[in-house]
């Protein structure tokens, strides 16, 4: 029988244990889906298998490009060996066209470009809705210094770039994208990473020709099977053979 783990955190998606190795955590992805700050769930069987595999192959994209983050190395089909990170308590949110909240701030229509590719924050606080909090706030409170967030801002354009060309080449828009920054230590040496997961969950993506939604809208706003769209981000970047049909049995290619 296998030692029971220590769980260090547990949210929505996914629960952390401590890892094998010093300075590590085992981040396992969970089958719940959840929309509205909580207010709206399920379990969507197959869903952390799929966003596992998808995080690994994002996350591994990065490093090939000279992007930090925390991944090491998938362990099993739910499991993934990370480095353990000093969260920085920010949900940081790149946007390329309006959608969601933006559209809702600013009355514009959902699919509209933006000029450039905009960067906002919001704090980490589910009880408090994750609200939106400038600069100014996040340097007020202490949560990161202006250069932690001249490199948050850096990093998030470059993991931006990269997945833009990403989903572009399979047909798709990513129209924004949310991603967490840690804090790890080299000696005295303090250096920003990526953390947390890049998955549907945490990007919208729109078919470049219908506008068809492949992520967690669907589940938002009830516009058909969240499987059905996850399984084909998958399909389309290599990660599932092209005749599946059902995530509740993923065949990943490895």
């Amino acid at each position: 029988m296998a030692p029971r783990r220590k769980k260090i955190y547990e949210g929505k998606a996914k629960i952390l244990y401590e890892g094998t190795e010093p300075g590590t955590l085992i981040q396992y992805f969970k089958d719940d889906a959840t929309a509205f700050n909580a207010q709206k769930k399920a379990t969507i069987e197959g869903k952390g298998v799929l966003n596992n595999r998808l995080s690994e192959f994002f996350m591994s994209g990065l490093t090939n490009i000279g992007v930090p983050n925390h991944f090491i190395r998938r362990i099993n089909m739910r499991e993934q060996l990370v480095r353990q990170v000093e969260i920085i308590p920010l949900e940081v949110i790149v946007r390329n066209f309006a959608a969601g909240s933006i559209a809702k701030r600013l009355g514009m229509e959902e699919g509209t470009p933006l000029p450039r590719p905009i960067v906002e924050y919001s704090f980490k606080n589910d009880e408090l809705g994750d609200p939106f909090v400038s600069e100014e706030y996040v340097i007020a409170f202490g949560w990161a210094s202006q250069q932690d967030l001249d490199d948050i801002v850096s990093l998030a354009l470059r993991v931006n770039d990269f997945l833009s060309g990403v989903f572009f080449g399979v047909g798709i828009k990513l129209i924004d994208f949310k991603i967490e920054i840690g804090r790890i230590w080299d000696g005295d040496f303090m250096r920003l990473i990526v953390a947390d997961e890049i998955s549907p969950d945490s990007c919208r993506l729109w078919d470049v020709k219908t506008g068809q939604k492949l992520d967690k809208d669907v589940f938002r706003r009830d516009l058909g099977s969240l499987t059905d769209a996850y399984t084909e981000v998958a399909r389309r970047l290599g990660l599932m053979p092209a005749n599946t049909t059902s995530l509740s049995k993923p065949t990943l290619i490895n």
